[in-house]
């Protein structure tokens, strides 16, 4: 199956960013299928995950073990929400909790071992997926890809991005 490509916007003229925004409206309906129709892990199955703990999980996948404050900062959400989110997932098994050995107030959030290979055979394929994508293009078309994103999200969701 041949992939859509949106034409310059000089060849298009006017219409570039209609021909852009043609190939994308072919395009999104089918990556949101592909992404669902990954099979969450049968060990998993149970557990009622939902987007936002995806997200949790998958910088925890990438990035590795870290505080509650580092999530939420890169999760772009309060501390006390992800502080919900990883209570939830210790007491579904998902996740454990560890003293920071340098500040025993801290704590350390992890994937529990015995969850790991499930999660890592359900999230990390989407990470290789995206490296494989964005290697080839430089750091500024890389930035460019991401804001566009961003911007395509508030639009949907009617926010006004600054």
């Amino acid at each position: 199956m041949s992939r859509p490509k949106a034409r310059d916007a000089e060849e298009g003229g006017e219409n570039g960013v209609d021909d852009a925004v043609r190939a994308l409206l072919l395009l999104m309906p089918r990556m949101v299928g592909r992404v669902k129709k990954i099979p969450v892990p049968e060990a998993l199955q149970s557990l009622a995950l939902a987007p936002r703990h995806l997200s949790l999980l998958s910088y925890l996948l990438f990035d590795g073990p870290m505080t509650v404050n580092e999530l939420a900062a890169r999760l772009q959400v309060a501390p006390t929400t992800v502080s919900l989110l990883v209570g939830d997932l210790s007491r579904k098994g998902i996740l454990e909790r560890r003293e920071d050995e340098a500040d025993r107030r801290r704590r350390i959030i992890g994937i529990a071992a015995d969850q790991q290979p499930a999660i890592t055979a359900w999230l990390a394929p989407g990470a290789v997926a995206w490296r494989k994508a964005l290697a080839p293009l430089t750091p500024d078309q890389r930035h460019l890809f991401v804001d566009t994103l961003l911007a395509y999200e508030a639009a949907v969701s009617g926010e006004e991005q600054g």
